[in-house]
C-alpha cells in the first residue's frame, strides 16, 4: 500500500475555495428596517393631527409646534447618543432606543390634550435620536469605502419606506379603527424589529456566519475607518469648520425635507383639496419615488470611487446637484394644477433623497478614526434636527398669519435647498479632519 507520504500534492482549484459571504447587506437591511419603523412612529402625527385637531382641539400655530416637538428632544439627545455609540456600540444602544420609542408611539394613543400629546412626542425624540449615528456607525463597520455611499443609501431608504407606508397605513387605521388605535399598532412593530436585531447583529469580528473572505474584504485596505488615531475628545470637534459645516449644511437640508415629515399631508387636504381617500392613494407618490432616488445617488457616487474620481468630489457631486434641484418646491406655489404640484414636489423630494446618501457617509469619510464616526455623525444629525425643529415651526407662524397660504413656506424651503448647496460646496472639506485642516482655537489637549 502507497503511504500518503508518497502521494502527489493537491492544490486546492480557486473555484474550491470559500466563497466570500455577503452578510453586510443583510445588516444594512436590517438597519434600514429600523429606521423605516422610526420614519412611521414620527410621521404618524403628520397624517393622524388632522384628525387628532377635531376631537383635541389645537389651532394651527400650536400644530406647528407639536409637529416640531418631535425634534427638540430628538436634537438635544443626538449628541449623547453619538458618543454612547462610540463608548457601547450599536447592538446595545439601538434596541434600547427602538424599545424606548415604540412604548411612546403607543402612549399617544392616551393622549386627551395637547399637553400630554407633547409629552409622548418628546419621549418619542429621545428614543429615536439614536437611529442614524448607530446605521452609519454600522456602516463604516461593515462597508469598505467603495460601497459605502450604497450601504448608505440603502439603509436610509428607510426614511421613504417609512413615510410612504405612513400615509395609507394611517388612513387605513384611522378609518378602520379611529386615531388611537393607529398608534398602538404602530408602537408594536418596533418590538418585533428589536428581537430580528439582537438575534442577528454582531460586529464583523464577532459574528458567527461572516465568512473569512468577507472580513477580510471589509478589512482590506480602504475597507474601514481606521480603529485607532490620535486621541481627541468629544467636543474638540467642534474646532474643525467642516463639522460646523457639517451642522449647518443639514440644518439646510433638514429645513427643506422636514415639509415631508410634517406639513405635507395637511398642506394636500387643507390646501389642494385632498380627500382622505386621495390623500391614502397619491400622498405617497413622492416618498415611494424617492426610495429609487436614495438608491440611485448612493450607487452613482460610489460608482465615481470605483471610477477613480477622487473622494471628495465622488461625494458632492450627488449632493451639490440634489440639494440645488430640491428647491424646485418653491414653484409650487405658482402652478394651480394638482398634477403638476405632485410632479414638482416628487422631483423635489428625490433631489433631496438623491443627496441624501453621500451625506450620510461623510461622518465616515471624515472621521480619523473609528472612535469618534459615532460622535461626527451625531453632531451633523444634530444639525439636521435644528432644522427639523424651526421648520414646522416657521410654517404654522406663516400659516397663522397669512391665511392659510403655504406661499411662504415653499419659499423658505426651497431658499434653504439653495443655501446647504453653498454650504456643502465651499465649507465642507471631505477628508480626515487631523488631515490638512486648521482647527480653530487652543491647541487640544490630550488624554
Amino acid at each position: 500500500m502507497q503511504s500518503n507520504s508518497a502521494m502527489p500534492a493537491q492544490t486546492v482549484p480557486a473555484t474550491a475555495r470559500p466563497a466570500r459571504s455577503r452578510l453586510r447587506w443583510t445588516i444594512v437591511a436590517l438597519s434600514g428596517a429600523g429606521l423605516a419603523i422610526a420614519y412611521l412612529d414620527r410621521s404618524s402625527l403628520s397624517v393622524a393631527s388632522t384628525y387628532m385637531q377635531r376631537d383635541l382641539g389645537f389651532d394651527q400655530t400650536m400644530k406647528g409646534i407639536l409637529l416640531s416637538s418631535f425634534f427638540w428632544t430628538y436634537a438635544i439627545f443626538q449628541l449623547p447618543s453619538g458618543w454612547l455609540l462610540d463608548r457601547f456600540g450599536p447592538r446595545v444602544i439601538y434596541p434600547i432606543a427602538v424599545v424606548w420609542w415604540s412604548l411612546w408611539t403607543a402612549a399617544t394613543a392616551l393622549a386627551h390634550g395637547f399637553g400630554t400629546l407633547i409629552i409622548c412626542r418628546l419621549g418619542l425624540g429621545m428614543g429615536e435620536a439614536p437611529v442614524q449615528p448607530s446605521n452609519i456607525k454600522v456602516v463604516s463597520a461593515w462597508f469598505p469605502r467603495r460601497e459605502r455611499a450604497l450601504a448608505s443609501s440603502l439603509f436610509d431608504t428607510g426614511q421613504q419606506v417609512g413615510v410612504a407606508l405612513s400615509v395609507p397605513v394611517v388612513t387605513g387605521l384611522i378609518a378602520a379603527f379611529g386615531w388611537r388605535a393607529a398608534f398602538v399598532v404602530i408602537g408594536l412593530t418596533g418590538m418585533v424589529w428589536v428581537i430580528g436585531w439582537l438575534m442577528i447583529y454582531r460586529a464583523p469580528q464577532e459574528h458567527p456566519k461572516i465568512s473569512q473572505a468577507e472580513l477580510d474584504y471589509i478589512e482590506a485596505g480602504d475597507a474601514a475607518v481606521p480603529e485607532t488615531g490620535p486621541p481627541m475628545r468629544w467636543l474638540s470637534l467642534l474646532r474643525y469648520p467642516t463639522v460646523w459645516g457639517l451642522v449647518f449644511g443639514y440644518i439646510c437640508r433638514s429645513a427643506t425635507g422636514a415639509f415631508f415629515l410634517t406639513w405635507y399631508p395637511s398642506y394636500l387636504v387643507e390646501d389642494r383639496g385632498f380627500t382622505i381617500l386621495q390623500l391614502g392613494v397619491f400622498g405617497s407618490i413622492p416618498a415611494v419615488l424617492g426610495i429609487g432616488a436614495t438608491i440611485a445617488g448612493g450607487a452613482f457616487s460610489d460608482w465615481l470611487v470605483r471610477r477613480g474620481v477622487p473622494i471628495a468630489r465622488a461625494r458632492k457631486i450627488p449632493i451639490i446637484s440634489g440639494m440645488l434641484l430640491a428647491s424646485t418646491i418653491a414653484l409650487t406655489t405658482f402652478v394651480p394644477g394638482n398634477v403638476a404640484v405632485m410632479v414638482l414636489l416628487s422631483i423635489s423630494n428625490c433631489a433631496h433623497s438623491f443627496a441624501g446618501a453621500a451625506i450620510l457617509s461623510l461622518p465616515a469619510e471624515v472621521a480619523p478614526s473609528s472612535t469618534v464616526v459615532g460622535s461626527v455623525a451625531g453632531f451633523q444629525n444634530f444639525g439636521s434636527q435644528i432644522g427639523n425643529i424651526i421648520s414646522p415651526i416657521l410654517i404654522g407662524v406663516f400659516l397663522t398669519f397669512s391665511g392659510n397660504s403655504y406661499t411662504g413656506p415653499m419659499l423658505f424651503a426651497g431658499a434653504m435647498a439653495i443655501l446647504g448647496t453653498l454650504i456643502y460646496g465651499f465649507v465642507v472639506k471631505i477628508r480626515p479632519l487631523n488631515e490638512g485642516a486648521v482647527p480653530v482655537g487652543p491647541a487640544e489637549s490630550r488624554g
